[in-house]
């Protein structure tokens, strides 16, 4: 996996854009400057993501979204798994 997240990631896993692996890492978002913690699903190119709006969810049980517009910058919080343990082992035979 490489270092820059998909560009487009969705929390939903029925969605076409969801994928488990990048989730895992954890994805920081930053939107018009501001780090948020309650996106739901991005798109980088296009500059706009979703978030819930407040607790309601519609008659399917999934949240009500609310989709916002600006520049969204995104990032791993994590390394990968392959990664981490490759660094730890060039640490030690140094």
């Amino acid at each position: 996996m490489t270092d820059t997240p998909p560009d487009r990631l969705s929390t939903d896993p029925s969605s076409p854009h969801f994928d488990q692996a990048a989730l895992e890492r954890g994805i920081g978002i930053r939107f018009k400057g501001v780090e948020r913690r309650d996106v739901e699903e991005y798109d980088r190119p296009a500059g706009w993501i979703r978030v819930a709006l407040g607790k309601k969810v519609d008659r399917h049980g999934r949240p009500l979204t609310l989709k916002l517009s600006g520049e969204v910058e995104a990032w791993f919080e994590r390394p990968a798994a392959g990664a981490a343990a490759e660094g730890e082992g060039e640490g030690e035979a140094a």
